[in-house]
């Protein structure tokens, strides 16, 4: 697969690119399974219809850093949420994040863990 170009010095990102983006991303990570790329959507939640383990999710946040730069910080995402709720995230919560995250950057973001 071709590499995923590092989008930092790009002011904006849309929902759709960074949707491709992620889809992408899980195809890489999940080709031994035999996820088809075309059946994530935006409802497919991380845990249940993908089988993700935390693992993966870590793997996940290294790589969505390495594309979007570390405002992307899927810890802080995750941080406030409960047990039941990180479960049940799915992929259109964190394209939103990341176009959020990437878009509107907080202050000093990129130097928080």
């Amino acid at each position: 697969m071709s590499e995923n170009p590092v989008v930092r010095d790009v002011d904006t990102v849309n929902e759709s690119e960074v949707f491709d983006g992620i889809v992408s991303m899980l195809a890489e990570m999940l080709a031994e399974f035999d996820v088809d790329p075309s059946e994530i959507g935006r409802d497919t939640e991380f845990h249940d219809d993908l089988e993700m383990e935390s693992i993966d999710l870590v793997a996940l946040s290294g790589l969505l850093r390495e594309r979007w730069g570390d405002q992307v910080n899927f810890a802080q995402f995750i941080a406030g949420m409960e047990l039941e709720q990180i479960m049940h995230v799915t992929v259109g919560q964190l394209v939103r994040f990341v176009v959020d995250s990437v878009n509107n950057p907080s202050p000093g973001g990129e130097d928080q863990p």
